[in-house]
């Protein structure tokens, strides 16, 4: 079911680094012991994986949770398998690919000690789904296709679809569906913002607002022999300095996002051989939202004037030597067949190759709407990589045609409530996705209406059919050029969002950290029930 992808072609400068042990994996993994790793945020917003869209909330409370199904730990690739987590076995679709039946493992329990089922896994997908009046669910827009979620018995949960499409299962693999009590939720569908308690690999033990959290090892946890650590301390911090120091000094081991290649050389140059690189094409990537209830960016000429300005195949190679970016791309994963060749993506406004003729037409249209020398504020998040790169670019870029921008720097929570309040003109954003699945991935880009998790504020219904003409083909070459018509759409003829550069995933760690594997996404294998320490 799900569609064929391939990991596009590592980095030369970096294959030297990436000195990942090929046997590793025949290795016995040692028990005991505390991971010490860092965060790069100041706090999460909430610890309410089905509302938020952060890292800072998956690598602070993800051990401490169950999903359904996830990506297999131990290929958590593009093309890597997706495994049972609280299920005993992956589904084959019925009724003509609408109907998916998953029998539930029995006898796993809640850290608190009542019993988990199907009743819970049911509660949790259609808080994630069907979300009632005020609860917010940031991913809602990758499930238009579920009809209903039933389940007849305590064994068994069914999702019945409204069509067959290709980006169901891969979407059900989402890493922030976490498994949350039914009874919990009866009583307070808000409950889990501020309060832990899953059925996961580790059990909470502590948190110490922007500071630090802290889990033990769940001893009845359901994966036989799982987890090997005793427990973990993740540390926030949100400077990059502060991290690098850190690791170099081993009062950490690593942090699971990833660095610029500045700072791997760096670690490298002082450690060598005791600290280990691993690399991967990253499923993320820089986004500029545009606030359409903001004059003029209500105005498609000066949404479109601004994207015109960004040079991004001009810069991209100079600034992926300093921050976490690479790859000029469009909405779709650049190691995927369905993504745009680059002369496709040099017929959308900011991709051609003169970037004097963008920038000349870019003047024209602000002329025309009557916004020469706009002045406003970009909304930039207080975290190093890439935000602040991106910030200090895009600024440099818009005054090349005359713009004054000056930037808005605000913490992840203040930041994100930003968005949601609508009190913003332009705002940084990073549209990461988990599993690759180009049809659910590009669903950030539908209005809030249907996307909650986007705040351009628009409304758009021929953007809407689009998507909804794509999720229900199922054949590869329609797939692909719907795509292209839903990619022109959005970051060209309407200009709704700018698209910025893909993200490159560079993850140094102490070398005695085993049992970890990189994936394309930082929000995937990130439980740390395989994780164990070679010391």
């Amino acid at each position: 079911m799900r569609p064929e992808l391939r990991l596009a072609a590592g980095f030369a400068a970096l294959l030297a680094l990436a000195t990942v042990n090929p046997a590793a994996a025949e290795e016995t993994p040692k028990r005991g012991g505390i991971l010490t790793f860092m965060i790069p945020a100041d706090s999460p917003p909430s610890f309410d994986a089905h509302r938020e869209e952060t890292y800072a909330t998956i690598h602070s409370a993800a051990p401490f949770y169950s999903t359904l199904i996830h990506v297999d730990p131990n290929d958590p690739s593009v093309t890597g398998p997706l495994v049972c987590d609280l299920c005993t076995e992956m589904p084959q679709p019925a009724d003509g690919g609408k109907t998916y039946t998953f029998k539930i493992r029995q006898g796993v329990k809640f850290h608190d000690g009542t019993p988990l089922t199907s009743a819970d896994v049911a509660a949790s997908w259609s808080k994630i789904i069907f979300p009632p009046e005020g609860v917010a669910s940031a991913r809602q827009s990758n499930f238009v296709m579920v009809d209903k979620i039933e389940a007849p018995d305590s064994a068994t949960v069914i999702f019945r679809l409204k069509f067959a499409t290709d980006a169901f299962l891969p979407a059900l693999a989402d890493p922030y569906a976490w498994i949350y009590s039914r009874a919990k939720l009866d009583k307070d569908m808000h409950w889990y913002e501020k309060n832990i308690e899953g059925s996961g690999p580790f059990k909470f033990v502590s948190y110490d607002t922007g500071q630090s959290i802290k889990g033990e090892r769940n001893r009845d946890y359901y994966h036989q022999g799982l987890p090997y650590l005793d427990g973990f301390h993740a540390i926030f911090a949100a400077k990059q300095a502060t991290r690098i120091d850190a690791i170099r000094s081993d009062r950490a081991a690593l942090e699971f996002r990833g660095m610029p290649p500045s700072a791997v050389d760096e670690l490298k140059s002082a450690l060598g051989d005791k600290v280990t690189v691993q690399t991967s094409d990253w499923n993320c990537g820089g986004v500029l939202t545009i606030n359409h209830k903001r004059k003029p960016f209500d105005d498609v000429r000066v949404r479109r004037a601004l994207t015109l300005a960004i040079d991004r195949s001009g810069t991209a190679p100079e600034l992926s030597k300093i921050a976490i970016v690479k790859t000029v791309g469009g909405i779709t994963f650049p190691g995927s067949p369905l993504a745009a060749t680059k002369d496709e993506l040099q017929q959308l406004a900011g991709y051609g190759p003169d970037i004097e003729k963008s920038r000349t037409e870019a003047r024209r249209l602000l002329k025309e709407a009557g916004a020469e020398g706009l002045t406003f504020e970009l909304n930039n998040r207080d975290v190093d990589q890439p935000y602040k790169y991106y910030g200090l670019w895009v600024l440099d870029q818009w005054s090349k045609i005359g713009l004054n921008v000056t930037q808005r720097v605000l913490t992840t929570g203040p930041w994100f409530q930003a968005m949601r309040d609508g009190n913003f003109a332009i705002s940084t954003e990073g549209n990461c996705q988990n599993v690759v699945n180009p049809l659910a991935d590009i669903g950030k880009y539908l209005p809030h209406t249907v996307s909650p998790s986007n705040y351009g504020y628009f409304e758009d219904q021929k953007e809407v059919d689009l998507y909804n003409q794509l999720l229900r083909e199922l054949d590869k070459s329609k797939q692909r050029a719907l795509l292209r018509e839903f990619e022109k759409h959005v970051l060209s003829d309407q200009a709704h969002q700018i698209y910025l550069l893909w993200w490159q995933r560079i993850v140094p760690h102490r070398s005695y950290v085993k049992g970890w594997k990189i994936s394309p996404s930082h929000y995937l294998n990130q439980d740390l029930a395989t994780v164990w320490l070679d010391k």
